[in-house]
């Protein structure tokens, strides 16, 4: 197996769980709180379904909280000879340089600007605003992008077009692996076409 680049995890993924994997466990919490109030109370000690009904929904929050907190480093990109690859936990795709048309860079803001968003959108995006995204801009997608969107986040996407929005840390290493690995794969010396004269001709007797 072809060894590939550094393993650059996606800021994007890694922003939407770790909002998702506190307050779920804060959830637990407070519902096994509540379990163990119903459980002790004198009245409702003797009525099991509702401090068991309290506990199954605080031990389904906890179980999702670290859920969320395991797999929140489990969404990276990585350059390989002859593709790209994009990990997430429900997904893999993976990219081949012949897909791809070219890279730019922008800022997330002007890829997406804060007044298109929702309220709500827009506070999930304020952190990302300022960071610069790197964008595969591509002829065509791996898989459907009915697929794609339903496991990758809005900021993946820009817009209709084939392309995918990279958020990292160090845009401009990835950038230099995507480079390199690509332009390694299209300076491997291609082998020469022997012509069916030169074949018939080596074959015959020397004098």
């Amino acid at each position: 197996m072809a060894r590939g680049g550094r393993k650059f995890p996606l800021i994007v993924y890694q922003h939407l769980v770790n909002r998702w994997w506190t307050p779920m466990f804060a959830i637990g919490l407070v519902m096994f709180a509540l379990a163990y109030e119903q459980y002790t109370h004198p009245v409702y000690k003797f009525i099991a379904w509702r401090w068991q009904a309290f506990a199954a929904i605080g031990a389904l929050a906890i179980f999702n909280g670290v859920f969320f907190f395991f797999i929140r480093k489990m969404a990276y990109i990585q350059a390989f000879p002859g593709y790209i690859k994009i990990v997430t936990p429900f997904m893999r795709v993976n990219i081949s340089y012949k897909r791809l048309l070219k890279t730019t860079i922008a800022e997330m803001k002007q890829l997406f600007p804060p007044k298109s968003l929702s309220g709500w959108v827009r506070d999930i995006f304020a952190p990302l605003a300022s960071q610069t995204a790197i964008i595969l801009e591509l002829k065509s997608y791996p898989v459907s992008p009915f697929v794609l969107r339903m496991f990758f986040s809005r900021f993946f996407f820009k817009d209709k077009t084939p392309h995918f929005v990279i958020l990292v840390k160090d845009w401009m290493a990835l950038s230099a692996e995507i480079d390199s690995f690509r332009t390694g794969e299209d300076s491997y010396p291609k082998p020469a076409r022997r012509r069916a004269n030169d074949s018939l001709l080596s074959r015959l007797p020397k004098k």
